[in-house]
């Protein structure tokens, strides 16, 4: 992420921050239909704790991931096996709309946020700007004005899961939105995830100061479904953003929002370095129990999180330099591990 996205986005609370500007006419040629993820990319992930999902067993389903909202409020993606279909993405976001077929997959505590009705007219993808429009029935603009910036969080960010998005335009009845009609939020460029999810900020940070980090950390429902949800915490400003995540992480949540910490107050990082595609995160002996074992949902978060805002999709943990690592679910960290294709999956 760009420390200019953000200063736009500071100047006024709650406001969208914007990537690139670049739009297509709805349905031009030069759009096509988005692509499922590429075959194999669920295999990927080189462990298989909470974070990882594989394919469905059912040859009508496939995995997807769709952001909507926890029990607490926060916006989480859920990982559901979905109906395969011509068009994936338009399948999925049906699947945000409250009251649908989703209500019936979400873990308790979960709902839905696209309004009751909406119907979802048309996902076009222009290709060479990997930007998504995506058209909605008029029904898309009754919704609660308290949950407006969570709607364009959850549209965002799932669409953008897929790998040929990195922006979204909304549409209503063949028309561009030019801005939400209840809180404003402008949407006169597209939408990225420079948008950051669950926004708070640091005590000692400045808006138009700050660096934004978006990092991992776990929650549950009150029937032990543990799942990750994703925080953009505005830090003071610095250039060191991969350092600044692990430091980030090892402070924990804010304890007055019910989020849980991932890894030991009491872990120090010992160094961060990033070469190309690769992070590689050196901890003190402290992040291991009294097993000599990693906590999972620890490593978990911290490959989540640094592939989140890097833009590496590696990340090699050590260990007081040594790369023989155990996780407690008994994974092998020993070789570089890579960002999972989806998060949170709903066992049925």
């Amino acid at each position: 992420m760009k420390h200019g996205n953000w200063i736009r986005s500071a100047a006024i609370v709650g406001v969208v921050a914007m990537l690139t500007t670049g739009c297509s006419m709805f349905g031009s040629d030069s759009s096509t239909q988005i692509d499922p993820p590429p075959a194999g990319a669920e295999g990927a992930a080189l462990t298989t704790s909470a974070a990882v999902t594989v394919d469905m067993a059912a040859d009508q389903s496939s995995q997807m991931t769709v952001y909507v909202k926890d029990a607490k409020g926060f916006i989480a993606p859920v990982s559901l096996g979905l109906p395969k279909t011509q068009s994936v993405a338009r399948t999925t976001l049906e699947y945000m709309v409250d009251g649908g077929p989703v209500s019936s997959l979400l873990p308790a505590g979960f709902g839905a946020l696209l309004p009751q009705g909406t119907q979802i007219k048309g996902v076009n993808v222009i290709a060479d700007k990997k930007l998504a429009v995506v058209d909605f029935s008029k029904e898309f603009l009754n919704y609660n004005e308290a949950d407006e910036r969570k709607i364009l969080e959850a549209i965002t960010w799932t669409l953008t899961s897929f790998p040929t998005v990195d922006k979204v335009q909304l549409w209503v009845d063949g028309k561009a939105l030019k801005e939400m009609p209840k809180g404003k939020t402008p949407l006169d460029e597209p939408l990225g995830r420079a948008m950051g999810i669950n926004i708070e900020k640091s005590e000692d940070a400045d808006f138009g100061q700050s660096t934004p980090v978006t990092l991992y950390f776990l929650n549950q429902n009150d029937q032990n479904y543990q799942y990750y949800v994703p925080v953009t915490r505005m830090i003071k400003r610095t250039d060191d953003v991969a350092t600044a995540v692990v430091e980030q992480l090892i402070k924990g949540p804010d304890g007055k929002k019910g989020l849980s910490s991932v890894i030991n107050a009491t872990a120090q990082v010992k160094s961060v370095k990033q070469s190309d595609d690769l992070v590689t995160v050196d901890f003190s002996g402290s992040l291991l129990g009294a097993d000599q074992k990693a906590s999972a949902e620890a490593l978990q978060s911290v490959v989540l999180s640094l592939t989140e805002n890097t833009g590496a999709s590696k990340v090699q943990i050590m260990v007081d330099g040594a790369v023989k690592i155990t996780s407690s679910d008994n994974q092998n960290y020993s070789k570089p591990v890579t960002r999972p294709a989806h998060v949170n999956p709903v066992k049925l």
